[in-house]
C-alpha cells in the first residue's frame, strides 16, 4: 500500500474529537471501494489503485492530496459516520528520485467513472503539474461517463472541463498516460492526451465507447478487445506502446521519463556513462550488404552506436518502416530515428510519417538532440497509398521538421530518394544541414533501378540482351551516384567509415547539448 504524507497519530488533548474524526475520514479514504469491491478487483488479477501507486513510485514518496473529498454520511444529530471517497486518487510522488504528479483512477469506486467523481480534484493535480512544472502520470482505469449521474444531478450537463489545462500541460511538462483497464470516453482521452502512452495487453482497452454503446448505436456485437485492445492500436497508432503486464507498463513509464527534463524550462538529465565514446565495433564496416537487394537489421546497428542498453523504442508496431527511439550518447539523452528496410522497404507510409512527426515534435519540445539514420527509398506508392493520404502525412512531417528546434544530425547509410528522402532533417532558418554518409549511401530524385527502366525503356527493349543492357546502364548511373562525388562538391559534410559513427556522434552531441542547455537556461531568466 502507499505511504501517505502523515503517519497515524494519537487523538488526545483538547482537539481529541476532531483529530479522531480526521483519522476516521482518512481511514475511509484508504478503504477505497470497501472489502468486497477490493476482493472482487483482486480476483481479476489486477492491482488496486493504491497498490499501483506503490509499484510505480519510490517507496514512501507519495504525498496524497484531497483525501477527504467525497460524500459524507451523518447521523440524525449531524455526527460523522463515514465517508464515500472519490474515485480519483491524486498527489505527488518521486520516480527514481524525481518529483512527479500522479492522477490515478480507483476502479473499485463506480468503475473509475470520470463523471462519478469530483472533477475539481483530478483537475487540480493537473493544474498543479502545469504550474509547478513537474511531469504528470495518469494511471487510467475508467469506464467513462455514466447515466447514473443524472440521478445525482437531477439533470444533464454540457460535456466540458473548462478549467482543465490539457493543452498547456502538453506544451510544458512530460505527460504519460497508462491504460490499465477499459478506458472509454474521457478515460481514453486521458490516455491519449500525452507524450507517451502504454497499455497492458489483454487487460486494457482504449476506445470512444464500450461494446454496450456500440451495440445500441449500430446493432453490432463486438468484444471490447476487438474494439479497443492492443491489436487495434497497432494499426491505429493511437497508443504508443504495449506492455505484457502492469509491472512492464510501469517500467516503461520510468524509462521514458528518465530521458526527459522536468519541464520545457529545464534540460534533460545527463547520466554517467561507462561506455567508451571511442568504442569501435568492427562488424559495422559490413553492416550494410553490398548487394542492394539484401536487407539488414537497423536495431543491431543502433545498439552498436549508442550507449549500451540505452535504447528505448516508442511505437514499435506502428508505422514500422520507421523506428523512433530515445537513447543516450556518452550519457546525453537523444531522440533517434531510423528506417527499417525489412518493413515495406523502409518507405514512408502514412503511419510512418505520423509516427516520425510525433517523435520530432516530442524531441523539439523537450530539447533533445536528434540522430536520424537514413535509408529512405521514398514515399509509399500505389492506389492504397494515394487513397490513404500518404502525401498528406509527408507534408505534415515537413511542417514539423520546419518547426523543429532540436540540434540534428543525419547519417545517410543507404538510400535517400525523392520527397520522403528530402525529409531526412530540418533545412530552414538557423539549422545547419549537419549530415554524414557511409560509403554505402546513395541519393537522388529517384532510385536508379526504377529510373533506368523509365528513362531507357525503348533502348533496353530493343537491345539483343535486354537484361544485360539494363545492368550496364544501372552500373553506369550507380557510378554517377557515388557519395564521393557529392562529397567533392561539399554536398555532404563527410563520408565516414561506419566504425567511426559512435565517435563522430559522441563528439557532436557534446556541442549539441551545450547549445540546447544554453537555450534552456536562457528561457528561465
Amino acid at each position: 500500500m502507499t505511504q501517505n504524507w502523515n503517519p497515524p497519530l494519537g487523538a488526545t488533548g483538547e482537539w481529541a474529537a476532531e483529530l479522531a474524526e480526521l483519522q476516521a475520514r482518512r481511514a475511509s479514504s484508504l478503504a477505497m471501494g470497501g472489502p468486497e469491491a477490493l476482493a472482487k478487483f483482486k480476483a481479476s488479477g489486477r492491482q488496486n489503485a493504491r497498490e499501483r501507486i506503490a509499484a510505480l513510485a519510490d517507496a514512501g514518496s507519495f504525498h496524497e492530496m484531497g483525501r477527504l473529498a467525497g460524500k459524507g454520511h451523518y447521523d440524525a444529530q449531524g455526527a460523522f459516520k463515514r465517508l464515500d471517497p472519490t474515485n480519483a486518487i491524486v498527489g505527488t510522488a518521486r520516480i527514481a528520485g524525481r518529483k512527479v504528479a500522479l492522477h490515478v483512477d480507483d476502479f473499485t469506486l463506480k468503475a473509475g467513472s470520470s463523471e462519478g467523481t469530483i472533477a475539481d480534484k483530478w483537475i487540480y493535480i493537473e493544474r498543479l503539474a502545469c504550474q509547478l512544472r513537474m511531469p504528470l502520470v495518469r494511471l487510467v482505469d475508467s469506464a467513462g461517463g455514466s447515466v447514473k449521474l443524472l440521478m445525482q444531478l437531477g439533470g444533464t450537463k454540457i460535456p466540458e472541463y473548462t478549467s482543465w489545462p490539457a493543452n498547456d500541460l502538453l506544451k510544458t511538462v512530460p505527460v504519460v498516460g497508462v491504460a490499465l483497464g477499459a478506458c472509454a470516453g474521457q478515460g481514453a482521452i486521458k490516455v491519449l492526451s500525452s507524450h507517451f502512452s502504454v497499455m497492458v495487453r489483454d487487460q486494457a482497452q482504449v476506445m470512444a465507447a464500450g461494446p454496450h454503446v456500440v451495440r445500441q448505436a449500430y446493432g453490432v456485437d463486438v468484444d471490447k478487445n476487438d474494439l479497443g485492445g492492443y491489436k487495434v492500436h497497432r494499426k491505429s497508432a493511437l497508443v504508443h506502446n504495449e506492455a505484457v503486464d502492469e509491472a512492464d507498463a510501469f517500467a516503461q513509464v520510468k524509462r521514458f521519463l528518465s530521458y526527459l527534463p522536468r519541464s520545457v524550462h529545464e534540460a534533460a538529465p545527463v547520466v554517467p556513462s561507462g561506455d567508451d565514446p571511442n568504442r569501435i565495433d568492427d562488424w559495422l564496416k559490413d553492416a550494410i550488404p553490398h548487394d542492394r537487394r539484401k536487407i539488414y537489421d537497423p536495431r543491431k546497428i543502433l545498439a552498436s552506436v549508442f550507449d549500451q542498453d540505452s535504447l528505448f523504442e516508442i511505437g514499435r508496431y506502428q508505422g514500422a518502416s520507421v523506428l523512433t527511439l530515445l537513447a543516450r550518447l556518452n550519457g546525453v539523452p537523444v531522440g533517434v530515428i531510423a528506417n527499417d528496410p525489412k518493413i515495406q522497404g523502409g518507405a514512408m507510409t502514412l503511419q510512418a510519417a505520423y509516427k516520425m512527426e510525433r517523435h520530432v515534435r516530442l524531441c523539439s519540445l523537450f530539447g533533445l538532440p536528434v540522430v536520424n539514420f537514413v535509408d529512405q527509398p521514398g514515399n509509399q506508392t500505389g492506389l492504397e497509398a494515394e487513397t490513404g493520404g500518404t502525401l498528406l502525412g509527408a507534408t505534415r512531417l515537413g511542417e514539423a521538421l520546419h518547426e523543429c528546434k532540436s540540434a540534428w544530425v543525419s547519417i545517410l547509410i543507404r538510400r535517400c530518394f525523392g520527397m520522403a528522402g528530402a525529409l531526412h532533417g530540418p533545412k530552414y532558418g538557423d539549422h545547419l544541414n549537419h549530415r554524414f554518409a557511409w560509403p554505402s549511401a546513395r541519393w537522388g530524385s529517384i532510385p536508379i533501378e526504377g529510373g533506368v527502366m523509365a528513362a531507357h525503356k525503348a533502348e533496353i527493349e530493343a537491345a539483343p540482351d535486354p537484361a544485360a543492357k539494363r545492368a550496364e546502364l544501372e552500373a553506369y548511373y550507380l557510378d554517377l551516384t557515388s557519395p564521393f562525388r557529392t562529397a567533392e562538391k561539399f554536398g555532404v559534410l563527410d563520408i565516414i567509415d561506419p566504425r567511426e559513427t559512435r565517435m563522430v556522434l559522441c563528439d557532436w552531441v557534446e556541442d549539441a547539448w551545450y547549445v540546447t542547455n544554453s537555450k534552456t537556461q536562457g528561457s528561465i531568466n
